[in-house]
């Protein structure tokens, strides 16, 4: 595991544009603003461009890749179309998989299981209904991380809704664990899964 995927803080910044189709984010060390990491939807034909701005982004199949600053791979993130319930699967830089997360519908705010290789448990996403924050937590109820809003601005919340995040990953999970790597794409989705206040 390369280690740009073992910060504990990490500000994710959408890239903004008003006929932005694409989930596109760079990855930030929020102290310094640097390029840790950089998601982009590499492939993305033109039927799906124009779905999205039919509001069906959230039944759109995706498939984005994580990039260290280097260019190298980290993460490749992808889901069908979801039939009964939204299933994304997680692969490392080899193409092993190493995990997903599955949609649970009809909840208050939004959440979703995250999962490893073997479907297993990781830990629950769970969401408020009044705003953008987000905690990962183990089905006992511990904490692992978190995620909060990020105010961009009047201007470009009003003109390009960005949605710009940090993410706060507690010291108890482990350096080159899974589940680091699993909580970092959870966070890159949870636009493009769970129905929010994010076009």
């Amino acid at each position: 595991m390369q280690d740009v995927l073992n910060r504990n803080l990490y500000f994710v910044k959408r890239k903004t544009g008003v006929a932005r189709v694409t989930n596109d984010y760079d990855i930030l060390d929020p102290e310094t603003e640097n390029l840790v990491m950089e998601c982009r939807e590499e492939k993305i034909g033109c039927f799906s461009r124009m779905l999205r701005f039919a509001e069906l982004k959230r039944m759109m199949p995706f498939e984005m890749s994580v990039r260290a600053g280097d260019g190298r791979k980290v993460l490749g993130i992808s889901r069908g179309i979801p039939v009964t319930v939204s299933h994304v699967k997680v692969v490392d830089e080899n193409e092993d998989l190493i995990g997903g997360f599955k949609l649970k519908p009809f909840s208050i705010g939004g959440s979703f299981d995250v999962l490893d290789a073997n479907d297993n448990l990781v830990c629950l996403l769970k969401g408020d209904f009044v705003g953008w924050n987000f905690r990962f937590l183990t089905p006992s109820g511990i904490e692992l991380a978190r995620v909060t809003r990020k105010w961009a601005g009047i201007r470009k919340e009003l003109l390009v809704g960005a949605d710009n995040h940090m993410l706060f990953i507690d010291d108890a999970v482990p350096r080159n664990s899974a589940t680091r790597q699993l909580i970092l794409a959870s966070v890159l989705c949870i636009g493009m899964v769970i129905k929010i206040d994010i076009p």
